[in-house]
């Protein structure tokens, strides 16, 4: 498959940055095509502009700032999304990404407001590796936006027929390294075994 791998973390050392590597290698050892997308190695800007936000409805327009992003997108059969927990939300690098890219025409058809139709249809997978300072139970507690990102919305932008899986790590601020060992096996075990 062509996966397109959405990774938002802006330190190169961080424990994140170990669960990302994980995910590529994985893939790419189990013979698929790696689109790496680091959103902060590419300086990706986040912000949606003034502009962007009043041309939002006006298809194809809409793609031609983030046009390169929209292509990798397009290109894709499944999407993997590596990122932290910030705020009990995504964090704003990955936000934007979604405001900016996700657009009308690109992610879902618009044309009758009463009617709308998903257009990612050709993603088949979604998977994401995330991970969560606090512990599970106040993840739930605030409502897991993020878990309700992956799972729900963007298999609602594929016509609910993308296969979804997401692995979290929680409560980072005690993890041990031991934990954190057996997180990272897991990834790669069930990166590994995507066909």
């Amino acid at each position: 498959m062509r996966i397109l791998v959405v990774y938002c973390h802006p330190v190169e050392t961080s424990y994140h940055a170990s669960l990302h590597a994980e995910v590529v290698r994985s893939l790419r050892a189990a013979g698929h095509e790696v689109d790496d997308c680091d959103l902060y190695a590419e300086d990706f800007d986040p912000v949606l502009s003034r502009a962007e936000r009043l041309g939002y409805h006006e298809v194809p327009a809409n793609r031609v700032p983030v046009q390169r992003y929209v292509e990798r997108l397009e290109r894709a059969e499944a999407l993997v999304f590596c990122f932290p927990t910030w705020c009990f939300g995504l964090p704003a690098m990955l936000k934007g990404f979604c405001d900016r890219v996700l657009v009308p025409g690109v992610a879902f058809d618009i044309s009758d407001p009463q009617n709308v139709k998903p257009a990612l249809t050709h993603i088949r997978r979604i998977g994401a590796v995330v991970t969560y300072g606090r512990p599970r139970w106040m993840a739930w507690w605030m409502g897991d936006p993020p878990r309700k990102v992956v799972t729900r919305y963007l298999r609602m932008l594929t016509g609910g027929r993308a296969r979804v899986e997401y692995h979290a790590q929680y409560h980072m601020n005690v993890a041990t390294p031991a934990v954190l060992e057996r997180f990272l096996a897991r990834v790669g075990r069930a990166f590994g075994g995507w066909r």
